[in-house]
This record gives C-alpha cells, structure tokens and sequence, in this order.
C-alpha cells in the first residue's frame, strides 16, 4: 500500500481567552487556514476530495463547521466535510482518519486539521425549550459543561491532572520549572522567527478596523516572575496553577495529506512521511497518563523505539502530562516541544 505524506500544513497564530482573535469564529479560523494550506500545497481547491476538522466546542457555529471552513477557503460545495470532537485529540484524530481513508485508496487528497474558538463558545440555558416553569433557571457555560468538565461527575479534568500529579509525585517546583522552560522556549521561538513560517496571519475586523495578528499571543505577555506565585486552580493546596497547565485559546491549523504516488505525480515534496498512528484509551480520570500508552503502542506497532526519534511533540495539557511521558519513556528534554508548547501558547482545546 501507498505511503500516506503531508505536502504542505498551516496554522492560524495562537490567539489569548478574549484576546487577539476573540473577534474571530471558529469557523473563519479553519478557512483561514484550510486556504493557507490548499495555497502552499501547489493545488487547486477542487483537488481536495475530503475535509475533516477537529472542533470540541461547535455550539452556536450552525450546521457543518468543517464544511463551512470549507466552503469560507473557497473549495467547491463537491468536497465532503466532516467535523470531529474527539476533545483535546481532536485535530490529531482528524489527521489520523484522513490517513486511513488516504491508505485505503477512498481518496487521494485530503485536508485535516482543527479549529477552535474558546473566547466564542456560548452559553447554554437548560430546559428553556419545554419551558422554566418556574423558580430559578441556570445559565451553564458550553466550554466548561462540553470542553473541561468529566461528564459523569460534572468535575473540571484539571482536578484529575492533580490527583495524578500527587500520584506520581511531581512537585510545584518541578512543574513550574518545566512551564518556564516551556515559555522560554517559545518565547525564543517567537523572537528568531522558527515558527513563522508555520503561521498564516489572521486579520481581524473590528469598530476600530482592521488588525493583523501574526505572533501566538500568549508567550508575549506572560510573566516569568509571578509564576512561582500564583494561586493553585483545582485545590486550596494543590500545586497544578494558570501558569503550568495549559491556557484557555482560539486558533486554527490544518495540513494537506495525500498519497506518496499522487505527490510524485503532481512533482509535489513531502514534508514530512507518516510512519504510523496509535490510540490509548482508558478511564477519564487518568486522561492525562493515555500519551504514555499511545507511545509505547505506536512504538511497538513501528518497531521504532525511542532512540530512533529526533523530536517529540507531546500535548502540553497540564506540564505534569509531558513531565510524565517523558520520565516513563526516558526522553530528553532537550528533544521534547523544543518551540515550548501548550502551557505557553495556548490550547485551542
């Protein structure tokens, strides 16, 4: 069967919770990129046979995000979409599918990516369809009640991050250590221009007019020196904070993914080859543990092990969630989200 490789990938900026893209959807996020990513890629829009974008919070969007990210990037109304919310592994999980749908010859050009508007997710009022009878009604928050909070216990997943982190017995000290490296990484980053030419700007419309946002947000405001300082978020003594868990954001990213056959035809150079993928599934309560299970299941379905990986990219959720893959597998740091990663940029869940 034919390899499955990325022609070309681009992201929005990271934009801060009510920040610098707060003006933007969702939707016009994935467009944004979704256009970006057909444009580097060398192909016409009519050449994408299928979209699939990650979106955890689609309240409010109207029908189809991924087809309306579709259609606002100017591919033909032709082009099959599909949204997917798999949570955080999300966009990941659309990357994962248009593999497989690539590998089993359904299709031979496809984009997949994410796009997320947390400063946009509405709020949600219960039981106004049949009626508030009477009494007092709630206002319930979409991000919290669809995007943070267990759905069988109503608690927020960042108490379970610190029930695992007192598990395994990573400190306060340890984790905002790993949260300021992580800034100072990105911020570095920033600074000489390494991820620029990842980043399509966005241009934002407001009363004031036009803005152009090109730089992730959050990694230039932040404060190295309160973050030993700050308050505990998921309990009084608790040692997970704002500053070494990942931060409410909006953005964007997408790839375009097609065989290795249809890249040599069209005199296309792959980015990057896609070796293989894996998924670790277990209980909720331990989400921030499945990175480790993905690894050793990816590593033993390629035969890879560690040695054989120059760079690790793992979800910066909590820090104690890459703290942990990295002490489980024995990596590097110096190989590991070597641009920073989410406890400095941001999480567009």
């Amino acid at each position: 069967m034919s390899d499955i490789v990325i022609v070309a990938g681009a992201r929005t900026p990271m934009g801060g919770f009510q920040g610098s893209l707060a003006g933007v959807s969702a939707v016009d996020l994935g467009a944004v990129a979704i256009r970006e990513a057909v444009q580097r890629a060398g192909i016409a829009a009519e050449d994408v046979q299928e979209v699939i974008m990650g979106c955890v919070l689609p309240a409010g969007l109207k029908q189809g995000p991924a087809r309306q990210a579709a259609l606002a990037a100017g591919l033909p109304a032709a082009t099959g979409c599909t949204t997917i919310n798999k949570l955080c592994g999300s966009g990941m999980k659309a990357v994962m599918l248009a593999h497989d749908l690539l590998k089993a010859g359904t299709n031979q050009v496809m984009v997949a990516g994410g796009m997320e508007s947390m400063s946009n997710a509405p709020y949600v009022l219960e039981k106004a369809r049949s009626g508030l009878r009477m009494g007092h009604g709630e206002i319930k928050d979409h991000m919290f009640l669809d995007g943070l909070e267990d759905a069988r216990t109503g608690r927020l997943m960042g108490s379970f991050a610190q029930e695992t982190a007192d598990k395994y017995g990573v400190t306060r000290e340890e984790m905002d250590a790993y949260a300021i490296e992580s800034l100072k990484r990105a911020q570095a980053a920033i600074a000489d221009g390494s991820l620029a030419a990842e980043i399509v700007p966005v241009t934002v419309t407001s009363r004031k007019g036009e803005s152009v946002v090109k730089d992730d947000e959050q990694p230039l405001t932040a404060n190295l020196e309160k973050i030993p300082s700050l308050r505990p978020a998921f309990r009084k003594d608790g040692t997970i904070t704002a500053a070494n868990a990942s931060s409410i954001s909006d953005g964007a990213s997408a790839l375009v993914l097609m065989t290795a056959e249809e890249a040599q035809r069209r005199g296309l150079k792959p980015l990057a080859r896609i070796v293989g993928h894996a998924t670790q599934s277990q209980d909720p309560s331990e989400f921030t543990l499945a990175p480790i299970g993905a690894m050793t299941n990816l590593f033993a379905r390629t035969g890879w092990s560690k040695d054989d990986v120059d760079l690790f990219e793992i979800n910066e959720a909590f820090a104690m969630v890459t703290m942990l893959a990295m002490r489980e597998h024995g990596l590097d740091h110096a190989k590991v989200n070597v641009y920073g990663g989410a406890c400095a940029q941001g999480h567009p869940v």
